[in-house]
């Protein structure tokens, strides 16, 4: 089990030593300094405005900070956390990386310790209390290092919070009804980090599943969750390659995709993407791969109006409700045929797998049952919509 003196060996320090330290703090501060600008070469400016008078009170409460530990251990600093938190979070404001603040904090470690280790000797201190004051010093720099890595970490991720929430809102301007102006469009996009494209096409996916497409997608792909789906915008969906991408992404994934357009009319596409991903999950449109609305749109038709489906087919299968349940697919089969073949009974046969002669024997039957209906175009198309409606095998056939 790691104690409080290993993990803060300045607790092993006897108090005196903080007497030894605090003389050489003005000095020590000076040339911190000057050796980060040196062997800095991010910090390698003068230090003034904002930037400089961080660097320069971090280091000047560093020191002071770490006399203070050594004199009274359980005096803490959950209050200076704050200044090397804020150090890191300027590291991301300015665009870099914790690279240069990180050896910042090692040019800082060797100095001091350089100048605490000369104070130390011109003591006499112990050599035990020599190489604990070391291990003290650089322990004491990996906790400011690491309230730096804290506070980056911290503003990297309202940043991209920030972005995320931007994006879900130029999503949802996107595909709004009515849709947004063009200069609203523009501006959203802008502050979203994302180029409007010439054309784009909707994708929805089941919300769960959002994050595993998007790490499939290239990163020009605008995604949120919207409608409890995901939302996924491609821009310039028909170009080079981007088909077989979304393909690859649709390998283990619900994925159905709505027609290309222009942004402004995206509405559309992603109210087609949301109708094929609810026929795809309701087992109504059955696909390998991605589904394509436009490639389903009388599927569509049927499974969003499904009540009214429903109301055509117990009026126009009525007729079949006296059969045995084997008869009645019988027919239904030999109902589609009829329409799909126009009568011919040679064709009917062979899409039925049937003898041309049985096939007559069915239209006969068939005739019986549905009557002149059979020769009406209007009752023709409700018999088909009834057929379709109730028949995913029927409506693949087409």
């Amino acid at each position: 089990m790691t104690s409080n003196a290993d993990k803060e060996p300045w607790r092993g320090l006897p108090a005196a030593v903080a007497d030894l330290i605090e003389p050489e703090l003005g000095a020590m501060t000076e040339e911190i300094l000057v050796a980060i600008a040196h062997n800095v070469p991010e910090y390698a400016r003068p230090l003034e405005g904002r930037f400089g008078r961080g660097v320069r009170t971090g280091v000047g409460d560093a020191l002071s900070q770490f006399v203070a530990l050594v004199r009274d251990p359980d005096a803490g600093r959950e209050l200076s956390r704050e200044i090397y938190a804020e150090l890191g979070r300027e590291e991301l404001r300015a665009g870099r990386t914790l690279d240069a603040l990180q050896a910042a904090y090692r040019v800082g470690a060797r100095v001091a310790w350089r100048r605490v280790s000369r104070a130390g000797m011109t003591a006499n201190l112990d050599a035990a209390i020599l190489s604990l004051l070391a291990e003290a010093v650089f322990a004491y720099i990996d906790e400011l290092a690491a309230d730096s890595v804290d506070g980056y970490a911290e503003a990297k991720a309202e940043i991209e919070g920030e972005r995320r929430r931007q994006r879900r809102e130029l999503a949802s301007l996107l595909v709004r009804e009515p849709a947004a102006e063009a200069s609203e469009l523009r501006g959203a996009a802008q502050a979203a980090g994302w180029t409007l494209p010439v054309t784009v096409a909707a994708l929805a996916c089941p919300e769960p599943a959002l994050a595993r497409v998007v790490r499939k997608l290239p990163a020009d792909v605008l995604a949120a969750q919207l409608e409890e789906t995901g939302c996924l915008l491609v821009p310039d969906p028909d170009g080079p390659g981007r088909a077989a991408i979304v393909e690859r992404a649709a390998e283990e994934v619900r994925l159905a995709i709505g027609p290309t357009t222009a942004p402004e009319r995206l509405r559309d596409s992603w109210a087609l993407a949301r109708a094929t991903l609810r026929a795809l999950e309701a087992g109504t449109v059955e696909v390998e791969g991605a589904a394509r609305a436009e490639d389903h749109l009388a599927d569509l038709l049927l499974f969003e109006g499904g009540a009214l489906a429903s109301r055509i087919a117990a009026r126009r299968l009525a007729p079949f409700g006296s059969l045995t349940r084997r008869a009645r697919e019988r027919m239904r089969e030999t109902a589609f045929a009829y329409l799909r073949h126009r009568g011919n009974a040679v064709a009917m046969a062979k899409a039925l797998h049937i003898h041309p002669q049985t096939a007559r024997y069915r239209i006969v039957r068939l005739q019986e049952l549905i009557g002149d209906d059979l020769e009406d175009p209007d009752a023709r198309f409700e018999l088909e919509i009834a057929l379709r409606s109730g028949n995913p095998a029927d409506r693949r056939a087409n």
